[in-house]
This record gives C-alpha cells, structure tokens and sequence, in this order.
C-alpha cells in the first residue's frame, strides 16, 4: 500500500473520507488586508493557484515564493458528500503552520494555534446547496523566535543548520463522514506482564446516556473482544489478552523491530448511526532498567540515525510514497530507529515505522527565545503531539528540548530548568509508559537517559571518550564534548543508560564559497568510508553506551552532512554502511552471539547451495 492509498491517519481510519488535497486558489496577504477586503466570506477568488499540502515556498506547490510572506490564504470550492439522518460532516486539517483561520460558506468554524498539530470542525450546520467554499487564513510569523519553529529559519534565506520555511497548510486536508457522538482520540498501552492492554478513547461530547462501546482485537485470530458502557467524553479500560500468558509462545504476538507484528483492532460505538473505526497495535512495551534501555522488558542497543525528514521540492511535506521509501532507507541501512529532528511527522510516517518495524525518537520542534509566550505555546502543543501519537508502538522515547534551545541559560536560570523539568514531567504525566529525555545533548535536569552529543572528528577521540569507564564517570559530572556541563542535576548516571545521540556529521569537502563546513570532512567517498567505519567501531567497542544517532540520514540544503544525497542515493555503497552501523555492540553480549548464529545460517545456506549446484553439475 502506497502513501495516496493510506487514510490520512492511518492509525484511525474511516471507511467514508474524501481528500480535499490538490489544487486550491490561493494569495499573499503581505499588508494583512485580507480580513478587511472581506477574503473570508469566500466570494473573492484569487489569482494564484497552489497544489495542497504542499507549502508555498516550494517548487511542489506551484508558488515557489521562498521570501518572507506572514499571512497566506486559500480557497476552494467543494462538493459535499451525501449525508444521511443522523450523520455530520467534518473537516480536518493535519498541520497549518503557525495560526489557522477556517470559514466554510462565510461563517467561521475553526481556529487553530500550532504549526505541527492537526485540528478538525463540524462543518455540518454551515453548509449550503450544491457546491460549498472553504477558505484558510494562515498566519507564520517568520522571524518570531518565541514560537515552535524547529529548522524553519528566521532569517530570509537559510543560514547554517537551520532551512527554508514550511508556511500555511503541509499536511493532508480532509472530510470525513461520521455519526454526532463518535471517537475523537485513541490510544492503546500495553502491560504485558499482566496480559492485558488499556484502550484510552475520547468522545466528540458527552454522551447523554451511557453507550456501549465495543473493542474487537486480532483479525483471523481475535485475540479479545469487550463491551464497554461509556458515560463520560472520555474513557479508560482494560483489556485482557489471554494470549500474552504464554510465556513461550506469546513472542509470535509481540512488535519489535526485527519482528514488526501489528494487531488488528475494530471500534464500534452505538447509536442511531454507529462510529465504526479501524485502528491496530503493537504489543511490547518500553523502559529502562539497570543502565539499559528495554524493549520487551530485554535490554536492545539502540542504533538510530537523525533523520531532518526534509525533501528539497516539497520541504517538510512529501508526495505520495516518500514517507515509506524514507522509512525503508533507513532500514536497508541497518538503522533500528530514527530520530526524527525537529519536527512533528505525518502521522502516515508513523505507520510506515509501526509497519516496517523503525522505532522512532519524537521531538519537539524547538522556539529560540525564552519568554512566557515560549513557555504557554510548547507545552500546548507538546500536548497535543503527545495526545495524536501516543498509541504508536514505533515511538520508543519522547524529547521535548534539544541542545538548550529556547532555554539557552538553563545552567544559570532557574526558571529554565524549571520549564525544561516541566516539560519531562508534563510529558511522564502524559504517558507514563515510555522513557523521556528532558534536553537532548547536554545540560540535563531531570531525564531517564543520559543523552549526549559528541561530534568528535574521528573514531579515535570518540573511542578514548567512550571507552574508559573511569573517564567517562568525571565526563558525566562535568562539562562534556561541546563543553556544556553533562547534569544540571546530580553528578551520577544512576541506572540511566548513557546513550550518544548526536554524532559523526562527517561532510565531503565544500567548494570554495560554500557557507556549510560540517563537523568534520572528507575528500572523497573512500575517505568518508574510512571515517565512519572508524567512528563506528569505537562506539561499538564500547562497554558503557547503550546506544548512538548518527547525523544524518540525508544531505539538506547546504547540511551536507547525510550519508545519502538530498535525493536519497547513497554516498557509499549500502552494504558497507550496513556492515558498520550492525557491528555487534560490547555493551551487550548478546548481540554477539546473535551475530554468530545469522553467520552460521548465512554460511549453512552458502554450503547448501554450493552443494546443490554441484549435483546439478
């Protein structure tokens, strides 16, 4: 299944939606005098016309107008699918960057603040006969550093690490047909050790009596089915899995990585008109425990690859089939996970990793000023993040900061510190079920992994750093690599896994002019491979990390720093990365041992084979 075939979120579909991507009317707004022209009331057509969702500072739009441009508009008329008694029609917007203004046939029926977070309205009592206009007003404060921005830059042309902006709509727009009362939010938790699952649901209001709501688990095989009454606009409950007793079978049943089993699952909630939803899960759980982090209640080194998830024609949005092949890069490169950098993905990206099997790091995109506006506006949004994703058993770990950004004096401010630790219990609160980490990189409060970021230049610096356990404990209680103190708080790492979450960034030499230097460079792809296979072996060789992300995946406008070009080929070739990034990690025996069983199997089948081709000779 492509991308254009996948409901826009996945993990909640509807058999009854209709995609309002495509092309749209559209205008700047540079003197803000739309609302006074009367743009909303949908009687105005504009001159431009612009290919939804992509952003209008890209070449896939249409538009192609990089400059700054704070407020935009669109319009588009639609048709309304039939409707039947008791049925509502909703429109959904999966992302609108920065702050959304939505008026079907002149009347306003939504606001939005947020440029990573999808909203909805019943546009029901709004609509008209035959043919209906929706317009969008959006508003992307360009150079406001006190918002959610991540890599968008605030200067008019990128600079350094930071890239074009991703303004208005880049993510799907859509309606759905669905009964008055019927499911907003879902989310599944598993307990394995208890056998069950918790099944989290929120409702579009409160019911008048209660209802029942029925959750069906498994497909050919159903692993549970429960009737629930719901009385409430939200509702909590458990749900046995007998399956899960089995000690000695029940790994046919449980998501990993190397084993990415989704469970089926089929909501229906009564009433006049049903709400029939299908969803799925994974069954596994995540921790930490001992210095290691766990998947399955096992200890797993974590092999992740930054990942900025941009494409040079559409920014942060993407066409149809590049969120799985992205995903399948990183698998064929032997990455077991990703950190997606700064961003919020499409929520199909997040199939694709439940799917394939790539755990995933959820970041918040970062704000650059400290400010009370700051403060409101992340944790909001953090929220909602939290509130879209929580059910995806790809998502391993959330990282609401990055390197002290937006909380640059954090070492020096208590008020900082308080937000960032804010932002770590506010998320533990949230979801109690996966580990956080408050600032990735340096400067930690409270945290359960002790993340850090190292861009030594070559494997010998990082294999004296990392590989001396003596060292590395004085490292932790002091200032590290980028000389930003380790712990803001405590000096030991006490049962948290150390893990290295930023490294390599080894970039070919640049052209004379070339504002981007990288970390660290290298003439040519042998020299580059002779760099990263030193880099990874260090960490390998190491007894005291518990897992690493190399930057990055892919080169990003003038970042040129990935392992595979902006247009995804790779700059060596795949199985020598793959060789490296799998080395077999010291920290954990096992790895070592699984290493010797697949060469054993690899070289079981050489043998066959060879034998067979002898007798046919």
């Amino acid at each position: 299944m492509e991308d254009a075939a996948l409901s826009p979120n996945p993990y909640m579909t509807r058999a009854n939606w209709t995609s309002l991507d495509g092309e749209w009317e559209f205008a700047h707004d540079d003197a803000g005098a739309g609302l006074a022209n009367g743009w909303d009331k949908g009687d105005t057509a504009f001159d431009q016309r612009i290919t939804v969702p992509y952003p209008p500072e890209s070449v896939a739009s249409g538009v192609n107008a990089k400059g700054f441009h704070p407020v935009i508009w669109y319009r588009r008329v639609f048709e309304v699918p039939a409707l039947k008694e008791g049925e509502r029609l909703v429109i959904h917007f999966g992302a609108v960057d920065y702050y959304a203004s939505v008026w079907v046939n002149g009347r306003l029926v939504a606001k939005h603040e947020g440029g990573h977070t999808p909203f909805s309205a019943d546009i029901t009592d709004v609509l008209g006969t035959g043919a209906q206009t929706v317009v969008v007003r959006a508003e992307d404060p360009c150079s406001d550093v006190r918002i959610p921005r991540g890599k968008q830059d605030w200067q008019e042309k990128p600079h350094d690490i930071w890239y074009d902006r991703t303004s208005g709509i880049w993510q799907p727009v859509w309606l759905t047909v669905v009964p008055k009362l019927h499911i907003t939010d879902l989310a599944f938790v598993t307990d394995i050790a208890n056998a069950r699952v918790r099944c989290e649901v929120r409702l579009s209001a409160m019911p008048e009596r209660p209802v029942p709501l029925t959750v069906k688990l498994g497909g050919d095989e159903v692993l549970a089915e429960v009737t629930v009454m719901v009385d409430d606009s939200e509702a909590e409950f458990d749900i046995a899995v007998p399956a899960l007793r089995h000690g000695m079978t029940r790994g046919r049943l449980m998501w990993s990585p190397d084993k990415p089993t989704l469970i089926d699952a089929e909501l229906t909630l009564a009433g006049a008109v049903p709400d029939r939803l299908s969803s799925y899960l994974g069954l596994r759980t995540v921790g930490i425990g001992h210095g290691h982090f766990l998947l399955n209640d096992r200890p797993k080194f974590l092999r992740l690859v930054l990942g900025q998830n941009y494409w040079p024609d559409t920014h942060l949005a993407t066409k149809p089939g590049e969120l799985r092949e992205e995903v399948e890069h990183i698998k064929a490169l032997g990455f077991n996970g990703v950190r997606v950098h700064q961003k919020v993905e499409d929520p199909r990206f997040l199939y694709w990793c439940d799917r394939l099997g790539v755990m995933v790091w959820e970041e918040m995109p970062s704000g650059y000023a400290f400010s009370a506006s700051l403060v409101e506006r992340a944790s909001r949004e953090w929220a909602e993040v939290i509130r879209r994703d929580k059910g995806h058993p790809c998502i391993i770990a959330w990282v609401p900061l990055n390197e002290s950004w937006g909380v640059q004096d954090i070492s020096e401010r208590a008020d900082q510190l308080h937000f960032a630790d804010a932002l770590y219990h506010l998320t533990k609160a949230l979801d109690p079920s996966r580990p956080a980490i408050s600032n990735d990189g340096w400067e930690l409060g409270d945290t359960d992994i002790l993340s850090l970021h190292d861009y030594a230049p070559d494997g010998e610096e990082l294999g004296a750093r990392y590989g001396d356990g003596e060292g590395l404990a004085e490292l932790i209680k002091g200032y590290g690599a980028a000389g930003r103190r380790i712990l803001l708080k405590g000096e030991k790492a006490d049962g948290r896994p150390l893990m290295l979450t930023e490294f390599g960034g080894v970039s070919f030499t640049p052209e004379t002019g070339v504002e981007w230097h990288g970390y660290a460079t290298v003439s040519d792809g042998a020299a580059l491979e002779a760099k990263l296979e030193g880099m990874f072996e260090a960490i390998a060789a190491s007894q005291h990390l518990m897992g690493y992300c190399y930057t990055q995946l892919t080169d990003t406008l003038q970042e040129t720093n990935g392992l595979l070009l902006a247009d995804r080929t790779p700059k060596i070739a795949v199985d020598k990365l793959r060789r490296m990034i799998t080395l077999p990690s010291a920290a954990h025996p096992q790895e070592r041992v699984a290493a010797e069983r697949e060469y054993a199997k690899a070289r079981s089948k050489g043998i066959e084979a060879a034998r067979g081709e002898a007798r046919e000779d």
